[in-house]
């Protein structure tokens, strides 16, 4: 399954059979995945380090954890295409090295801006290799192993995520060689050279028998719109809402508009579009696009701003910080062993049983935020965090796959599967952009416990929001395959 299109799948030649070593690349292979959620989520951890050290505002460090996220997703829809042209074990390997080149400039930072850049340069490397990952599992794993294949892939972006809070604190508490935040930039040039070493030893190789068209156009359009969203959503509230600000927001809507209709004249005309826009009208499409984004954009946002709460507010170290989140891994990792028997139980229900575990969650977390106020501790976090991580492992991992699975047509599962691992990454940069510039308002120039507190009941309350919505999509999805 490819990150872009169906066109993918005829993009390398079938070998004879199973590829041999398929399940023992596939860790391999899923590195990337895992690193590409990492990267997003340790900075977080991080945040309060990067405040002293470098002299990171508010702006800066939302860009610093926004910025990735925005040129990660962006990258996607080319970093696919470069695959089916230049070969998905080559692009693999060149991604996996460059994303661990980038790391390292990340940890050489002097400066929060030169952070910012080196990010927005890590995010189009992780572009580079992820892509070339789903194509990969395709073309490997027989149809019967397939879904196991991408189960594997779907508990691995929330394990990722919360590796980067929980292993995050602890690089930064080990300080190793004195290197304090910039240990968990470091720390991704050896994984990145092993990892890259063994998938060009151990990849199949295969040869090309599709050249795919690129489609600059809508790549640039589609990511021009969403720039034209998240940069003056950032630095608008610490520069004053300038009148820049609210003329970026207002054009983001016909430019958008602008490329969906470019894309369905290059359909009609025969083109590859990167975004199909006849999937766009298919109900159980459109319910995925906002299941995905909305999804990891609640839970980007929620993390950044809880760990903001964590450190700043009930000043813990980012090993005390990061150690919080171990109850929400543990419970997202036993959750999401049994997602898939659960599905095969109750089918693509397994989606709504999940959002609203963790809807619930988070309805105790505000419930804890405004009845304890200044008095507040981790311990009494934990309940709610615990459920949201439940819920996280039974919806992330399933999330494509149901959706592909409820009515999308075989032909084009390829290019919907992309759009929604885009939709994913979309939501994470604007998730940690829109709530962290939430909870920074609500903060205000303060720096007592109450009002950060008080800051993280007002984020969570618009997390709320955006799950409530979640969960509203995952009531139409059809509660069995269609197809």
């Amino acid at each position: 399954m490819t990150i872009l299109e169906s066109r993918s799948t005829a993009a390398i030649s079938a070998p004879p059979g199973p590829f041999p070593n398929r399940w023992r690349v596939l860790p391999v292979i899923l590195t990337a995945m895992f690193m590409a959620m990492f990267d997003y989520f340790v900075i977080n951890v991080a945040a309060s380090s990067l405040q002293h050290d470098l002299h990171a505002g508010e702006a800066a460090l939302e860009l610093v954890v926004g910025g990735y996220g925005f040129a990660y997703a962006s990258g996607l829809i080319t970093g696919g295409r470069f695959g089916d042209l230049y070969g998905h074990r080559r692009m693999f390997v060149i991604g996996m090295l460059a994303f661990a080149a980038a790391s390292l400039l990340c940890g050489l930072a002097w400066s929060a801006w030169s952070l910012v850049g080196f990010r927005v340069l890590q995010g189009i490397t992780a572009a580079a290799m992820v892509p070339q990952m789903l194509a990969l599992i395709n073309t490997m794993f027989p149809p019967a192993e397939r879904a196991k294949a991408m189960a594997a892939f779907g508990a691995t972006v929330g394990l990722g995520a919360v590796s980067g809070q929980v292993l995050g604190g602890v690089l930064l508490d080990l300080d190793l060689f004195g290197w304090g935040w910039r240990t968990i930039f470091f720390i991704n040039l050896p994984i990145g050279v092993i990892a890259a070493l063994l998938a060009a030893r151990w990849l199949p190789r295969h040869e090309q028998t599709h050249r795919p068209r690129l489609d600059p156009v809508g790549a640039l359009g589609i990511s021009a719109a969403l720039a034209l969203v998240l940069v003056p959503v950032t630095l608008g509230r610490p520069e004053g809402w300038p009148v820049w600000t609210w003329v970026s927001m207002a054009a983001a809507l016909p430019v958008l508009l602008l490329t969906l209709r470019y894309e369905a004249a290059l359909t009609r005309r025969g083109g590859q579009p990167v975004l199909d826009t006849a999937l766009i009208r298919e109900r159980v499409f459109a319910a995925g696009m906002v299941i995905s984004g909305g999804y990891l954009a609640f839970f980007a946002g929620f993390m950044l701003c809880l760990t903001l709460l964590l450190q700043n507010g009930l000043g813990m170290s980012p090993l005390a910080a990061g150690l919080t989140f171990a109850p929400l891994g543990i419970a997202f990792a036993t959750s999401s062993l049994f997602a898939r028997k659960v599905a095969e139980r109750i089918g693509n229900r397994v989606m709504v049983l999940g959002t609203g575990i963790s809807f619930t969650g988070l309805a105790i977390t505000v419930g804890v935020l405004g009845w304890y106020g200044s008095s507040i501790t981790a311990m009494t976090l934990i309940p709610g965090m615990v459920l949201v991580g439940i819920g996280n492992g039974m919806t992330i991992p399933s999330a494509i796959g149901a959706v592909l699975s409820a009515g999308i047509p075989a032909h084009q599962a390829g290019m919907a599967a992309g759009v929604l691992t885009t939709a994913q990454q979309f939501g994470n940069a604007i998730g940690a952009t829109v709530l962290g510039t939430i909870f920074f308002s609500a903060l205000g120039g303060a720096h007592d416990l109450g009002s950060f507190v008080h800051a993280m009941e007002i984020a969570a309350l618009a997390a709320l929001g955006i799950v409530a919505v979640v969960l509203a999509a995952a009531f139409t999805l059809p509660r069995t395959a269609t197809r």
